[in-house]
């Protein structure tokens, strides 16, 4: 098979969440445990970072993964999902695996796979602890898919577990509680293992304290580890931050070349978390590779989605949040952006709570919903019919790439164009 037919061949043959939405859902770990131990365990070769969490879980990944780069270590990177090719799933310091060892593998596990009927997440977490241990990796940074306790990713012993916020979502999976889907998520947390928690909120607090006091693994919240100063914006390439370690006061200048407002819940979880590994682990990070990393976090590893600028006449990003919690931090900032008429592109995944969504939304903007071309997305009639009850000022466009041509016709010089509602749409636009 080339590249292509092993594609073509992996989303066929197994459910992949993505695609399909909660019927590719596979609780549990027997079968990627199995997978693995056919593979020879290539997770055990490297040290670990397991990052879970609601929102910001891939942003803070590329922040540790970067900053290790930037250290000099072989740094390995699994997130999901992708945008516009599968192999965004899992880097190697920054690069991409090739589609030759993508192809390999599939090949001489093709067999395997079919016997122990793994989901398409499966194959893929083990295909990316199998390519680090091959590449040399020192240590990965695992980014969890769904939840956290049952997740693929969950095989690993790592040696720091990082949760960044908990919010509903996937309540069919993972509990219709904020305390139910905290318990799911901290189920990555391992015996005498730290956890840093990213955000503190009263709703959950107790579930990692308690988790923590069970398995005699300490909990920093990093909140209580690094304090936000300031924040300035310079450009539309990156943002700077001014930031206290609470230990010591000192006050460390970071610049980020990711944008959104919401930068500001991530950069701290980083820095603690970047923190812990300096001084408890058997890792070196210098200040200056601390810093450098976080200012080239996307240049290093390729992220892309996150309040990215697309043009600047008329003002154009792009943002990949699809949740309730997500939306609500880019909502915010569509509030504030000035401009003389915003437009906003918008598809959402049929599973997500669309009245919620759409009351977050700015009453300013003239919105062209549509729908990207893949089985999860959300019908635009249902969208129409929900925007109509809320009274949004709004169109509809077929595709992604009518309803960006037709925001593009609309707006002048002056004005702002937003893209996003679920990553889907972020994928075509990608394409585009």
């Amino acid at each position: 098979m080339n590249y292509a037919q092993t594609l073509e061949f992996l989303y066929s043959s197994m459910p992949s969440f993505q695609r399909i939405g909660g019927e590719a859902y596979k609780p549990g770990l027997e079968r990627v445990t199995a997978f693995c131990q056919h593979l020879g365990n290539p997770q055990r070769n490297f040290y670990t970072v397991h990052i879970a969490g609601t929102n910001g879980k891939g942003s803070v990944s590329h922040m540790l993964a970067s900053i290790l780069q930037q250290a000099g270590y072989r740094t390995g990177l699994f997130t999901s999902p992708h945008l516009a090719d599968f192999r965004e799933r899992i880097r190697v310091d920054g690069e991409m695996i090739p589609k030759q060892k993508v192809v390999n593998f599939v090949d001489r596990n093709q067999a395997k796979m079919k016997e122990l009927d793994l989901s398409f997440f499966e194959m893929t977490a083990a295909m990316a602890f199998d390519y680090f241990d091959q590449s040399d990796v020192e240590v990965a940074i695992i980014e969890t898919g769904l939840g956290g306790r049952l997740d693929a990713t969950n095989l690993i012993t790592p040696i720091l577990s990082v949760v960044t916020n908990i919010a509903m979502e996937h309540t069919e999976f993972l509990g219709d509680t904020i305390e139910k889907i905290a318990s799911e998520k901290a189920g990555i947390i391992k015996k005498s293992i730290p956890v840093v928690v990213g955000e503190r909120n009263d709703d959950y607090n107790h579930i990692f304290v308690n988790r923590g006091a069970e398995l005699n693994s300490r909990v920093i919240f990093a909140e209580d580890e690094f304090r936000l100063l300031g924040v300035e914006h310079f450009d539309n390439l990156s943002q700077h931050f001014s930031v206290e370690r609470q230990r010591d006061g000192r006050v460390f200048e970071l610049d980020i070349d990711l944008l959104g407002d919401y930068q500001r819940h991530n950069i701290i979880t980083a820095c603690a978390a970047a923190d812990y590994l300096a001084e408890m682990t058997p890792l070196t990070i210098s200040r200056r590779a601390f810093r450098q990393g976080l200012a080239d976090t996307a240049a290093n590893t390729g992220l892309k989605g996150r309040w990215q600028v697309l043009s600047n006449e008329p003002y154009t990003v792009c943002d990949t949040g699809h949740n309730a919690a997500g939306i609500a931090y880019v909502a915010e900032q569509l509030e504030a952006l000035e401009c003389d008429r915003l437009f906003a592109v918008m598809g959402f995944a049929k599973e997500k709570e669309l009245d919620k969504i759409l009351h977050l939304l700015p009453r300013k903007a003239h919105y062209i919903f549509t729908r990207a071309q893949i089985e999860r997305a959300r019908a635009i009639e249902d969208i129409a019919q929900a925007a109509t009850a809320l009274g949004l000022d709004f169109e509809t466009a077929p595709t992604v790439a009518e309803a960006v041509a037709r925001a593009k016709a609309l707006a002048t010089p002056s004005d702002a164009i937003f893209i996003g509602g679920s990553n889907f749409v972020i994928a075509e636009i990608e394409e585009l």
